[in-house]
């Protein structure tokens, strides 16, 4: 296994209660999205990585099974992971991709989640996106969150960004690694609570405050219209 990405108890010392808090906060509120909002967006992103396929089944079979969604950002993964491979159109349509119009691939490779993030804000703003959802692995999809949010907070962008969850048993091993999800989350955790300091991820005051404006100003797209009286 990897042991930069498996992390021991030892390896929290320094870290507070209130860290450990703001991290729960964040875990929870951000899987309290609905996910059938993911049903009514504009784009459907997917961050790869570590080998994992079927974050990108997960991604085509819903791009497929949803005509509404007009695009779908791939967004590339580390060139130094031993289980990486170029992201073409071959590729994804040998996992079942038929809509090609729309799909937008991240050409250069991306070493780390901030540079995904980084184009994924791009191309947001390129084709003028107005709301996505974002599919990574449950294990990791906080920090994706997070750093997506960052690096749109830190443009002046705000749009709605619905957790989309990868189907998979956190029992699977991933390819890159042989871990499972229940190895991988500690040093999820790791990272975002270091991530935090250097500011590469959305503090607690601003993840709050953006879920404050997504249910004021997006509650339908969230829960459905009010029903008619």
């Amino acid at each position: 296994m990897d042991s930069a990405r498996i992390v021991r108890e030892e390896d929290f010392a320094g870290c507070t209660a209130g860290q450990f808090l703001e991290l729960l906060n964040a875990l929870t509120v951000i899987l309290t999205l609905p996910q059938s909002a993911a049903d009514h967006v504009d784009a459907l992103v997917v961050a790869t990585g570590q080998g994992e396929e079927w974050r990108l089944t997960h991604a085509i079979r819903t791009w497929e099974a949803n005509p509404k969604l007009r695009h779908l950002l791939v967004a590339n993964g580390n060139p130094a992971e031993k289980t990486y491979a170029e992201i073409t159109l071959d590729q994804l349509r040998s996992l079942g991709l038929r809509r090609v119009e729309g799909v937008h691939v991240q050409a250069e490779p991306a070493p780390n989640t901030g540079l995904q993030a980084v184009w994924v804000a791009d191309q947001v703003r390129a084709y003028g996106i107005t709301s996505l959802a974002l599919t990574v692995s449950p294990y990791h999809l906080v920090r994706v969150y997070l750093t997506v949010l960052k690096a749109f907070t830190g443009r002046g962008m705000r749009l709605p960004i619905i957790p989309l969850p990868v189907a998979v048993s956190p029992d699977t091993p991933v390819p890159e690694t042989g871990a499972t999800a229940y190895d991988l989350v500690p040093g999820e955790a790791r990272r975002i609570l270091a991530y935090a300091e250097e500011g590469w991820v959305a503090t607690a005051a601003e993840l709050q405050e953006y879920l404050r404006w997504l249910w004021s100003r997006h509650r339908a797209l969230l829960v459905g219209p009010d029903p008619v009286r």
